[in-house]
């Protein structure tokens, strides 16, 4: 079961790829701002650049809502580097690439494939206190699309600054919310 709604990200500290270089990050990095998780099963793989790429041509939106991407593989920082030289898909990537060999990182939130050493594919979204507020897994051979995370992403952060309203199905920045009452129970 992968780690649950609302519940605070258990510690870690890695090194990690990005933009060149090799860093460490921590859980600590994370508090502050809104955070992506995006755990992928292996680097030089199929479907993961794909989705990797596609969060790429997103990074940039992503960073003016003040959202932090890391992506998870069980590979090391310095097979990041090998696949960022590699792939002109993954040469795009400016978000860290976290290397989680020890699968620490996999552990603490679940998605460690029992007996393989390889992650699900897994998306979580964590708000700045450091709480998750969506979490999405899907099969090996089942892609996910940026543009439904950056929906999701925009919905947590309106519900976060609007107590009381909630998002409907599809909700769409700048569309009409729901406040629960009773005088709406029925209505819908």
């Amino acid at each position: 079961m992968a780690a649950n709604i609302n519940t605070k990200i258990k510690p870690f500290k890695t090194t990690a790829y990005k933009q060149g270089k090799f860093i460490e990050v921590s859980e600590n990095d994370v508090l502050g701002s809104w955070a992506v998780f995006f755990f992928y099963p292996a680097d030089f793989t199929f479907v993961c650049p794909t989705e990797l790429g596609d969060v790429a041509d997103h990074y940039e939106a992503l960073r003016k809502m003040d959202v932090e991407v890391y992506s998870v593989s069980t590979d090391t920082h310095f097979v990041h580097k090998a696949w960022h030289d590699a792939s002109e898909t993954i040469a795009k990537i400016q978000y860290t690439m976290l290397g989680d060999a020890n699968h620490t990182i996999s552990n603490n939130f679940d998605v460690l494939r029992e007996g393989q050493g390889v992650a699900d594919r897994a998306t979580f979204i964590v708000d700045p206190e450091g709480l998750i507020q969506a979490v999405e897994i899907t099969a090996e051979g089942i892609g996910r699309n940026a543009e439904d995370l950056v929906r999701k992403i925009k919905a947590a952060q309106y519900v976060a600054a609007h107590p009381g309203e909630v998002c409907p199905a599809k909700w769409q920045e700048g569309e009409a919310t729901l406040a629960p009452s009773l005088d709406l129970v029925g209505k819908i």
